[in-house]
């Protein structure tokens, strides 16, 4: 290949990038109906797979030389802004630097083994073409968001996975409770969504600017660190950030998600949707650097959501929701590192945390579909000798997930409580909260093994495991990542160093026995819960529930089981007040006051329907009035004139 064509065919290939799953979605959406299978897959897949190699070639062209890759595909609009009479082109580019080429791998690799496994998952759903359309038009939606070289291309992508996320939540609409989980998921994610725009107009104000490179530029420049516009702008991205991400006070969308095909949670819990609010922070860093109490903000509500969910985890009966909590306990490490200044941990486990999540769910797909749909843990029990192969693969996930040694989950997870204790945001308190999310992490994992995989099995029927090669062979490949994944680190590490600056962290002496209390974290956890949960791996079930606080019926167990109560509260405070304003007001005033110009309309229209009765003598009379009444008006005028 010659040297001089390869920055061309570089910048090509990125440009072509999304457009693979684009033209797979249209092709699907059009024809789908007259596809068959086989080919319906091929088009899918096969569209992913262009976009992953497109991917790998794109990123292999990244060094230290060429740090950043850009494509110029054409002009979108021009905005104008007045107070600093500047003139912004907003383009449809894209811009491909360490950041995004981490964003790329994860979204474009993982997303190439989901289609693989859903493929054959969904293959007898009569609806097979227009799911894997979603799903393609969601890869697309999400490679715009993370290659866009500015924000309103951004928010464009940002948008469109909030679409297809409301799309995947309720395809099966024929049933109201997924109908529903959508349309929550879509609410929720628009409050966030609404603060984040407010964010990008104010910085368009204030900046001049919507580029994100000149972004990063101008707000070095012309603010100083604390500056209140900072503030308030860095706020409300993090809103934005939290409700798509599921972190407090927006989560209550995630569990309910679950409602969605199984190849769907993958898709939106590992490589796709909830990640998208830390890379907005971690893409948005030089605005948050500029707002050290946001990035305290950011630090704390990490914290909050880890633990919390955490806490939700331990009360869970559907595997999918125990799964769910633990995302929003990840995502919580993740923003976690992004507010301690650690972004590139914080990115780092944001890719290993999508390989281990995608085959813990992608597994547990598997698993319900040999179990006939159920999803209920305690009617689970004795899988490991009835379904060995999906036990060793979720096994392997939930090592990773625990963050035992030698797993991908314990660098990227050392990686960020390395950086808690020294952090000027952070300190020992948030380092604290760290550790005890650790405990739980490794207490509900072995609660949700011990109680679907070991002690007696509760399933009557027969089992039916998959016997095909697409779903099995995508579970290794995810099994192999998650297990090697942690020898990315140094290549993420030397990726990201020209994308983030160098977070300058406070001289609090670290103590020495500070990695050795987060190593041992998570085997304290196992050995806590080999004897507390001990009836959940014994062969008589009778005593299954006896004893075990977590899964009794009392109100405080209730309380987790139902998410912390996240739900009942909003519903008092939000949802309960306004269907009560929507009754009181169920004439709607202000529709009535607007109604007002058609009635006026409709007098008018009487009176002058009336006024038309074909009589002549009628017509001649209103002539004769009307005639004398303008040259009375006339004289009047005439007279008032002569007398001035």
């Amino acid at each position: 290949m010659n040297d001089a064509m390869l920055p061309l065919i570089t910048e090509t290939v990125l440009a072509c990038l999304p457009f693979y799953p684009l033209i797979s979605f249209v092709l699907l959406i059009s024809f789908g109906k007259h596809l068959s299978w086989r080919v319906a897959a091929g088009l899918s897949v096969g569209a992913m797979v262009f976009s992953a190699l497109s991917s790998l070639f794109v990123i292999q062209q990244l060094s230290i030389d060429v740090p950043v890759i850009t494509s110029h595909l054409w002009t979108w609009f021009t905005l104008a802004e007045e107070v600093n009479q500047t003139t912004t082109s907003i383009n449809i580019k894209f811009y491909l630097d360490g950041l995004s080429a981490v964003m790329i791998s994860v979204v474009t690799g993982i997303g190439l083994l989901i289609h693989i496994f859903a493929a054959a998952y969904m293959k007898e759903d009569e609806n097979f073409s227009r799911f894997m359309a979603y799903m393609n038009l969601f890869i697309v939606a999400m490679l715009i968001l993370v290659l866009a070289d500015n924000l309103v291309l951004l928010y464009l992508g940002w948008e469109g996975v909030g679409l297809c996320s409301f799309l995947l939540i309720g395809f099966w609409y024929h049933e109201k409770a997924n109908v529903m989980a959508a349309r929550k998921a879509f609410i929720v994610t628009r409050v966030g969504d609404t603060a984040m725009a407010i964010g990008l107009f104010m910085l368009f104000k204030e900046l001049g600017q919507l580029t994100i490179v000149d972004i990063t530029q101008s707000a070095q420049t012309l603010w100083t660190t604390g500056d209140d516009k900072a503030y308030w702008i860095a706020l409300l991205l993090l809103g934005g950030a939290v409700g798509k991400s599921a972190q407090l006070p927006l989560q209550t969308w995630l569990p309910d998600a679950m409602a969605g095909p199984t190849p769907v949670s993958a898709l939106i819990h590992a490589a796709t949707m909830v990640t998208a609010g830390v890379y907005l922070i971690a893409r948005m860093n030089s605005v948050f650097l500029l707002a050290p109490q946001v990035m305290t903000y950011v630090a704390w509500l990490g914290a909050a959501t880890l633990i919390l969910a955490g806490i939700a985890a331990l009360a869970q009966s559907d595997i999918k929701r125990v799964l769910a909590y633990s995302t929003m306990s990840q995502i919580g490490y993740m923003m976690l590192s992004l507010g301690a200044g650690a972004f590139s941990a914080g990115v780092f486990h944001l890719m290993t945390h999508a390989f281990f999540k995608a085959l813990l769910f992608l597994t547990a797909g598997a698993i319900i579909l040999a179990l006939h749909h159920q999803q209920n843990l305690f009617k689970m029990g004795g899988l490991l000798k009835r379904l060995p192969f999906e036990t060793a693969l979720f096994a392997v996930g939930l090592v990773c997930l625990i963050a035992l040694p030698g797993s991908s989950g314990f660098f990227s997870k050392e990686a960020i409580i390395a950086q808690l204790w020294s952090s000027n945001t952070a300190g020992p308190l948030l380092w604290t909260c760290a550790i005890f999310g650790a405990l739980l992490t490794s207490i509900y994992s072995c609660r949700l093994f011990f109680l679907a995989f070991m002690g007696e099995s509760r399933f009557e029927q027969s089992l039916q495991p998959s016997s095909s090669k697409l779903v099995k062979y995508s579970l290794i490949a995810l099994a192999v990542l998650s297990l090697v994944g942690g020898m990315f680190g140094n290549i993420i590490e030397t990726s990201l160093a020209q994308v983030f600056p160098l977070v300058t962290r406070s001289a609090l002496n670290e103590p020495n026995w500070l990695h050795s209390v987060a190593i041992a974290t998570p085997f304290v956890g196992i050995i806590f819960s080999w004897f507390y949960f001990a009836s959940y791996r014994s062969k008589d079930s009778a005593g299954l529930n006896k004893n075990i606080f977590i899964e009794s019926t009392s109100g405080l167990a209730n309380f987790c089981r139902q998410g912390l109560g996240f739900d009942c509260l909003y519903h008092w405070l939000l949802v309960k007040p306004y269907c009560s304003l929507a009754k009181l007001n169920r004439r709607d005033i202000f529709d009535q006051l607007i109604m007002l110009n058609a009635w006026y309309v409709a007098l008018l229209h009487d009176v002058l329907k009336s006024s038309q009765t074909g009589k002549l003598r009628w017509y001649a009379a209103a002539i004769g009035l009307a005639t004398f009444l303008l040259l009375l008006v006339l004289s009047v005028d005439v007279i008032s004139t002569e007398a001035s």
